[in-house]
């Protein structure tokens, strides 16, 4: 049947940034689908972890600082000593900083490339490297935003990192593709977490967000859960570096 060919049974999905928010959502929809979970984060994950386990699958905490790509190698060793494999890399850890760019410092510019597209690139390599090892095939979902699409404003390395996220995604696809790793991206619109909890609380300005979106409503984390599970299962073996927006309509307005 085709819904067998999203069931990720025996699978196991590395996810980065899934403490709170669309990390947490995304993990908990792979778990139900399937996977075990290696929940990469520079704080302890409490609730997801609570969570994942309620679904009778099982969470390998890791502490990391992505902001550097040192702790690559021992991610993935930990992986590998607790489940033995890796079959799903979900790159979800992310920061952003605001400022104008005419005043936009360079720490602010490093710090957001640092982790959005620098570590995203490293791990990705070494996952890919796993998958080739291991000689089977393998699933790498980068988290992408509407600003891959879109300039923005006050946000210069945020736009530049995840306009980045997009062409690297195409290009590790093009690469990666006869190894039978398939790389996609994920953009999501205005989504419901801390991160929006601002301008949510703004009344002027979260009427103006919700007039420019077709569907009428914030985003929710659940709402990343299903393309998660597609861009991981074998229902997606013949998409390639393509990036699905998740925006309730945003981009087509």
């Amino acid at each position: 049947m085709a819904l067998n060919s999203f069931s990720l049974e025996g699978k196991v999905a590395l996810v980065t940034g899934c403490d709170v928010g669309l990390g947490q959502g995304m993990a908990l929809g792979l778990a139900q689908a399937g996977c075990d979970i290696v929940g990469v984060n520079i704080v302890e994950p409490a609730e997801t972890a609570q969570c994942i386990r309620e679904t009778g699958r099982r969470f390998l905490d890791i502490r990391a600082d992505l902001q550097s790509t040192q702790a690559i190698s021992s991610i993935i060793e930990q992986a590998i000593e607790a489940f033995g494999k890796i079959d799903v890399l979900v790159n979800n850890a992310g920061i952003i900083r605001r400022d104008d760019a005419i005043n936009f410092s360079e720490k602010d510019w490093d710090d957001v490339m640092d982790i959005n597209i620098k570590s995203l690139f490293f791990l990705s390599q070494a996952v890919a490297k796993q998958f080739i090892a291991q000689k089977t095939k393998g699933k790498i979902i980068n988290v992408a935003s509407m600003l891959s699409f879109q300039g923005g404003i006050r946000v210069p390395s945020y736009t530049a990192s995840k306009s980045a996220v997009m062409g690297v995604t195409r290009l590790m696809a093009n690469e990666w593709a006869c190894e039978g790793i398939n790389v996609n991206a994920i953009a999501p619109g205005y989504m419901a977490t801390n991160n929006t909890q601002a301008l949510r609380a703004d009344v002027q300005r979260n009427q103006d967000i919700l007039d420019r979106i077709p569907a009428g409503r914030w985003g929710e984390p659940q709402d990343l859960a299903g393309p998660c599970v597609f861009l991981a299962s074998c229902a997606s073996d013949y998409v390639n570096g393509y990036t699905i927006a998740v925006d309730g309509g945003w981009l087509a307005r």
